[in-house]
């Protein structure tokens, strides 16, 4: 058996080539991709737009009284539209943040990370919501609704990511 000053410089013969070769954790596996914030920018306030529209129309629902109508599934279709407004909402305060992430601007970043606010908007929402369901004659788990948004989320943001400039400049094969 060998001895254990052998052992320890065998495994930093062989760790000190992989090191060398620039080899990194996984965690660190992603390129730091380090953009000028003049090209991240415009893209980081695509997104900040869409989310500023949609708490302006957050603010609109929270301040005006419930709405009311004459059939169960008038109610559900109203639901189900407003939930989708939270889905899109978040996917873009995400978006905005991996759009933000590819510059090392600290103005740019902070911007992509202010509309996290919003996000209370439509908890807001949510409770607001959840009252006008009862006097439609409706009711919902927010709960559920939650993990609904949590769920599709993920796929609103593969639908809503702009196309980066490098992908659509590559020729096709």
């Amino acid at each position: 058996m060998p001895s254990r000053p052998l052992v320890v410089i065998g495994a930093l013969l062989l760790a000190v080539p992989a090191f060398a070769a620039g080899a990194r954790p996984a965690a660190d596996a992603r390129p730091r991709v380090d953009k000028p914030a003049a090209e991240v920018r415009p893209r980081v306030d695509h997104h900040l737009k869409q989310v500023e529209d949609l708490a302006q129309h957050f603010e609109s629902v929270l301040s005006q009284p419930c709405q009311h109508f004459a059939s169960p599934g008038g109610w559900q279709a109203y639901f189900d539209g407003e939930v989708d407004r939270v889905v899109l909402l978040w996917a873009h305060v995400e978006q905005a943040w991996i759009e933000a992430k590819q510059t090392g601007d600290d103005e740019v970043r902070r911007a992509a990370k202010a509309p996290r606010k919003h996000l209370e908007d439509a908890r807001a929402l949510l409770d607001k919501l959840q009252t006008c369901a009862a006097d439609n004659g409706a009711s919902f788990s927010q709960g559920t609704v939650w993990r609904k948004i949590e769920r599709e989320v993920p796929k609103r943001q593969a639908q809503i990511a702009l196309p980066q400039p490098d992908a659509a400049a590559a020729p096709r094969q």
